[in-house]
């Protein structure tokens, strides 16, 4: 009998790391392919330059325009679009049988949005957490105290 492969992506909006285990209480080893970083610089940073400027509507005030979104943001939207897109291949290839996310709130929700179909019905099991900087057995506890996983 094959044994059930388990895998716990931990991610924010720029960090991910992909924890391997074959089932319940075997431990969990990061694996050195899925870790990722993408872009941990401000959003004042990732702008290219100041923002332009426009005429007041009534009067002759000029002001600063806001950008239409925020840099950060989309940054962290590319990221974890990436993110999704490796875990699809992933699963295309048949490298894992079960799925939990551990991923910040924020994160958390576009990657529901993000990930496949594929890969949604492999997902055991989900956590609202920032733990991309916590150690591999703080991080299989947690996968144990969650219902289902």
């Amino acid at each position: 009998m094959r044994k059930i492969s388990i895998w716990v992506l931990v991610a924010d909006g720029a960090r991910a790391r992909v924890f391997a285990g074959s089932g319940r209480g075997f431990g969990l080893r990061e694996l050195e392919e899925g870790s990722f970083s993408g872009e941990r610089r401000p959003s004042r940073a990732l702008r290219g330059d100041r923002p332009g400027r426009t005429f007041d509507s009534a009067g002759p005030g000029r002001h600063a325009m806001e950008p239409p979104s925020d840099p950060h943001r989309l940054a962290q939207t590319a990221f974890l679009r990436e993110t999704a897109a490796w875990l699809a291949e992933r699963e295309q290839e048949g490298a894992f049988d079960r799925l939990v996310v551990i991923a910040a709130p924020r994160a958390l929700g576009e990657l529901r949005n993000l990930l496949p179909e594929a890969v949604t019905r492999r997902l055991t099991g989900e956590l609202a957490a920032d733990l991309t900087r916590a150690e591999a057995a703080e991080i299989e506890g947690r996968v144990l105290a969650l219902p289902g996983a």
